[in-house]
């Protein structure tokens, strides 16, 4: 080997290193877990909300397709691009996920006695059958990519007296999904949602 090509190769060494560095820096952190108990009018459940922080970069439509691509590939389809309702609402027969693609917004999560969380673009909810979720303030551009395991159509629940008994049949009947919408198999939602 010459003096030229072991240059070359050591420098092609330290772009590999730096690259696999850079790589495993950029991973998805563990989720913030969240539980919510049962307020007697959303029923909540047994199953934490999860809040991946920062889990993808950028803003605007072409963050929009990243997030719609990466849930695909995970079987979280029948997406839509919108906000998020300005009212308690749920959904008793299907999880969902909602990844924030531009602007800035305050949600309620888990009923008039959750948590209120802040979240920006390139955040992902991963939202379990039944939990309360509400916008309180947004700003103007905001908007979110919401998705459901195996294409589900979802329910619209808001916490009226005539929802339950069967919003609690129907939660209870909702299967775990087999992938997290960002991570896939054997990671996030699949090894904390036992």
């Amino acid at each position: 080997m010459n003096k030229r090509q072991l240059i070359k190769n050591c420098c092609l060494l330290i772009f590999a290193t730096f690259l696999t560095a850079t790589m495993f820096s950029m991973q998805i952190q563990e989720p913030k877990i969240v539980y919510f108990k049962d307020d007697g009018v959303i029923p909540n459940s047994k199953l934490p909300l999860l809040v991946y922080p920062s889990a993808f970069e950028g803003n605007g439509d072409g963050l929009a397709e990243k997030i719609e691509k990466t849930f695909a590939a995970n079987n979280w389809i029948n997406s839509w691009r919108w906000g998020v309702y300005p009212f308690h609402h749920y959904h008793s027969n299907t999880h969902e996920v909602l990844g924030v693609y531009q602007g800035t917004a305050t949600l309620l999560m888990g009923g008039e006695k959750g948590e209120k969380l802040t979240v920006k673009a390139g955040d992902v909810l991963i939202i379990p059958a039944g939990v309360g979720h509400k916008c309180l303030t947004h700003s103007d551009d905001f908007n979110v990519v919401g998705a459901y395991p195996n294409g589900l159509k979802p329910d619209l629940r808001k916490g009226e007296p005539t929802d339950r008994p069967s919003a609690d049949v129907n939660i209870n009947k909702v299967p775990k999904p087999a992938t997290d919408p960002i991570q896939g198999k054997n990671l996030g939602l699949t090894r904390i949602w036992k």
